[in-house]
C-alpha cells in the first residue's frame, strides 16, 4: 500500500487531499506490473475507462503517423494517463499508445470504482478531478508553448532562429 500511497502524494490529483481521503483513495487503485516495450495501452485495444498513474520506470507515449511512430513524451513517476476514456470520452477519440519503459509498475483505478466515491465522499471526487482539470491545463500549456515556439522557428519570427 505504501507504493500507491507515495506514488498518489506525487501526483496532481491528491495535491488538495488530506492524508486521510489519500487513504480513502488509495483503496481503489491497484499495482500493475509492465515489462519492458510492454504496451499499457493501444488505440486497437478494447480501452478501458481506468485513470493511470505511473509508480516507477517511464512510460513513451507514442503516435502513428503516416505509417511511422513517433514518440511525443515520456512520463515520469507521478504522471497520469488514460485521462481522456476516465473521464468519459470515447475510446475512439484516443490515438496514443503507451510502452513500459524498463521495468514499470503503473497505478490503475478504473472509472466505476472511483464513482463509489460519488455519494460516500463527493468532496474527494471533486478535488481529484480538480487535480484532473490541473494536469490537462498542464498539458496543453505545454503544446502551446510548443506550438508558439515551432511558428517562431517556421515564420523566422523573434529573432531567435
Amino acid at each position: 500500500m505504501s507504493l500507491i500511497i507515495d506514488t498518489l502524494l506525487t501526483s496532481t490529483v491528491t495535491e488538495e487531499l488530506s492524508p486521510a481521503e489519500v487513504e480513502i483513495l488509495a483503496e481503489l487503485f491497484e499495482v500493475q506490473d509492465y515489462k519492458s516495450g510492454e504496451a499499457i495501452v493501444a488505440p486497437s485495444d478494447d480501452l478501458p475507462d481506468n485513470l493511470y498513474i505511473l509508480a516507477h520506470g517511464d512510460i513513451e507515449v507514442t503516435i502513428d503517423s503516416a505509417g511511422e511512430k513517433s514518440t511525443i513524451r515520456v512520463l515520469k513517476p507521478g504522471d497520469l494517463a488514460g485521462i481522456i476514456t476516465f473521464a468519459g470520452g470515447a475510446a475512439a477519440q484516443v490515438s496514443a499508445t503507451l510502452y513500459a519503459v524498463g521495468d514499470t509498475k503503473v497505478l490503475s483505478m478504473k472509472r466505476v470504482q472511483f464513482e463509489t466515491l460519488i455519494n460516500s465522499h463527493p468532496m474527494i471526487v471533486y478535488k481529484v478531478m480538480r487535480g484532473v482539470v490541473r494536469n490537462v491545463h498542464g498539458i496543453v500549456r505545454r503544446v502551446n508553448s510548443q506550438s508558439a515556439e515551432l511558428s517562431n522557428y517556421i515564420y523566422r519570427t523573434h529573432g531567435r532562429y
